[in-house]
């Protein structure tokens, strides 16, 4: 009998011990679930952007083997929303316009200006170089870390009036991204900025809070605006860009494994989508064409001249990092 207890006993030690064993285990099985990120972007499906957001989902999916889980919400927040709650934790990344520069590394927004680079290969030396290092190193102060630089084009306007000179936009409502450093520029060059975040800007078109915008031509074309303007007027005033970023504290808390898989993703992703915007961009002029948009060229020149002095003002006053004159000398 006295056995019979003994072994009573022994089993339910045994089944205590299981039990605590098991219970143990249980953070390393949740740690070997699927992690979910989430990429938040205002841009609409079909633009570069998103299709850059897609294309490191296809990445990171596969070379996860789906242990990482990529959702997208592309097109129904505004850049500034997207920023902060990618800053906050909110979203875990971004494929975003440059905003994030703006907000949380304010000094090097010139990256980002009407006039101050002179095209996509002068644009990445001085990103790659000590200013965009410095810029990078601001952005992870604010938890934000950087990962690719998406091209979109050159920034041109479109209008439903031909523009050849300073002089045939004067007063004109043009769209812009409520950008204070941009507006700026566009109104000491004589136009009446109007600040619409990015998924109000079809409708600022079509009911006449605008009469004019500016943007790349993926952005032209994703937002179909050659429904409400007639002309697209090549300015060429701006290198565009956007980013994919990652809250830095969720990037820091993965494995280094899969830090190094984000990173390849980012840098992979870079090169596709730079491929694709450079193969695709005259597609994309021809194809405005072809939906009724009549392309001007104006004088580049005279414009340029006419911002001039607004640009020099704003590296003194809001960008004082560097200069102009530094930055097109690299």
């Amino acid at each position: 009998m006295k056995a019979v207890r003994t072994n009573f006993v022994f089993s339910i030690m045994v089944s205590l011990c299981f039990l605590f064993a098991f219970a143990g285990a249980a953070p390393t099985v949740k740690a070997q679930g699927k992690t979910t990120i989430r990429i938040g972007s205002p841009f609409k499906p079909g633009t570069i952007v998103v299709d850059a957001a897609e294309k490191f989902k296809e990445l990171v999916e596969k070379e996860s083997a789906g242990r990482i889980e990529v959702t997208i919400d592309a097109g129904n927040k505004a850049e500034i929303e997207i920023n902060k709650m990618n800053r906050t934790g909110e979203l875990e990344m971004q494929s975003n316009g440059t905003n994030f520069l703006e907000l949380y590394a304010p000094p090097y927004y010139f990256f980002t200006a009407p006039y101050v680079m002179k095209d996509f290969d002068h644009y990445m030396r001085v990103w790659n170089g000590k200013l965009g290092l410095q810029a990078r190193a601001q952005l992870e102060k604010n938890d934000l870390k950087y990962l690719a630089t998406i091209y979109r084009g050159l920034r041109q306007m479109t209008t439903n009036k031909p523009v050849y000179t300073p002089a045939d936009v004067y007063n004109l409502k043009l769209r812009l991204p409520p950008i204070a450093t941009w507006m700026a520029v566009w109104k000491a060059m004589g136009t009446d900025p109007v600040g619409v975040p990015l998924p109000e800007l079809f409708d600022s078109l079509k009911t006449g809070k605008a009469e004019s915008s500016e943007g790349d031509l993926p952005q032209i074309a994703g937002f179909k605006l050659f429904q409400v303007q007639s002309h697209l007027i090549i300015t060429n005033h701006l290198v565009q860009t956007a980013g994919i970023l990652i809250h830095k504290p969720f990037f820091d808390k993965l494995s280094k494994a899969d830090q190094d898989l984000i990173v390849k993703a980012g840098k992979e992703v870079e090169e596709w989508a730079n491929n694709k915007i450079k193969t695709d961009e005259p597609a994309t002029l021809v194809n405005l064409q072809r939906q009724g948009m009549q392309v001007v060229i104006p004088n580049a020149d005279a414009f340029r001249t006419k911002a001039k002095s607004a640009v020099d003002e704003l590296f003194k006053t809001q960008w004082p990092v560097t200069t102009w004159a530094e930055v097109l000398d690299q």
